[in-house]
């Protein structure tokens, strides 16, 4: 049987951090090819500049026209043929996908761990480490601060409004390692804050230039285990949390759901709040909804993802900060859940009634 060539993946938000990182890998590795993609969206249309480099240098750098400027695009159209073509060149045995500044690596291994299977396009390929790198003495307030991707320049397309934190904390939570550039002693709260966000069962690097990319391809990628890390109804505070001082995390929890009308009220008192938050919710007037909850410094994203489907519903979310508003955040969570009496008188009270949390959840799933 013919050896698979492993497959890396290399997820960040910092081009600089990005680009350094493909360097050391590079120069640590002869025999490894990069290719690295960045999208760009306007008026003109979409397209990816696709650049492919090893230890010898650039071995070819394309603008390529997509027809839609989205990551699955870039990915189907053009990073899957591409590991293609390198899987076949006998010139070089492992294999970087460095992804577009501000991606989020989930979707992009979901995809590529379909197409490295037996039968699959990139089936002389095996993924590998899917890998983050970071500054850890910007993490604090590339995470609780309100800047947006695209007031960085580092959005991903022309509607793309997701926030620096949401983008970040995706990937940290997603990745199988983390490298960490920066002196973590000059920024001991955001590495504490790391600590409390990134994957339970993932691994941290300091000294990332100590880390060779033979280190990283003994490993493989499990991508159910790496989709479970990001899945709300799996949303729980870190073990290490208590290990890492200068951060906290806030396990709010409860069987009973949440009021509509008064989370629309308060909203603001959970979502408004310099805090990374996560976790599922239910309410009474869409009971079979299972509600999710992502959150980023002062930005909120609230929706549905499917039916509960055999699990008993339940609210659960999870707050990580660095500022101490955890008093504040305990009592609007207790205003805006269901009261026992009100949890007592069960589902009858909401048939019929508005439903004000449309806007934000969009039709029921019984719709």
């Amino acid at each position: 049987m013919t050896r698979r060539k492993p497959l890396l993946v290399l997820a960040s938000i910092d081009p600089v951090i990005r680009d350094a990182t493909v360097f050391g890998m590079v120069t640590d590795q002869p025999r490894l090819v990069v290719v690295r993609h960045d999208i760009h969206d306007d008026e003109d249309g979409g397209s990816i500049r696709r650049v492919v480099v090893c230890a010898d240098g650039v071995v070819s750098d394309e603008v390529v026209p997509l027809e839609h400027a989205c990551l699955s695009c870039a990915v189907r159209e053009d990073a899957v043929p591409t590991l293609a073509a390198l899987a076949d060149d006998d010139r070089w045995d492992t294999v970087l996908l460095a992804l577009p500044v501000g991606a989020e690596s989930l979707p992009v291994t979901r995809a590529l761990a379909g197409a490295t299977h037996s039968r699959g396009a990139l089936r002389r390929l095996r993924l590998a480490h899917v890998v983050g790198a970071l500054d850890v003495e910007t993490f604090e307030h590339d995470v609780l601060g309100d800047d947006l991707l695209d007031e960085r320049g580092l959005a991903l397309t022309a509607d793309d409004r997701r926030a620096v934190g949401e983008a970040l904390t995706a990937q940290v939570a997603h990745v199988d390692t983390v490298l960490v550039h920066g002196d973590a002693r000059r920024a001991p709260v955001g590495s504490a804050l790391l600590e409390h966000l990134r994957a339970a069962d993932g691994l941290r690097v300091d000294r990332p230039y100590t880390v060779r990319p033979e280190d990283l391809v003994r490993h493989g990628h499990d991508p159910e285990r790496a989709e479970r890390r990001l899945d709300p109804l799996h949303a729980a505070p870190s073990p290490r949390r208590t290990a890492a001082p200068g951060a906290w995390t806030l396990d709010l929890r409860s069987p009973r759901a949440l009021h509509p009308e008064r989370l629309v009220e308060h909203v603001h008192r959970l979502g408004d709040v310099p805090v990374r938050s996560r976790g599922r919710f239910w309410v009474p007037s869409r009971p079979d909804s299972l509600c999710v909850w992502d959150g980023s410094g002062g930005q909120l994203s609230i929706g549905q993802a499917g039916r509960w489907d055999g699990h008993e519903p339940e609210t659960r979310l999870v707050f990580t900060g660095v500022d101490d508003v955890r008093r504040r955040l305990v009592e609007a969570f207790e205003d805006v859940l269901l009261t026992a009496d009100e949890a007592a008188a069960g589902l009858a009270p909401w048939l019929g009634r508005d439903d004000v949390l449309a806007p934000w959840l969009g039709s029921p799933m019984d719709a």
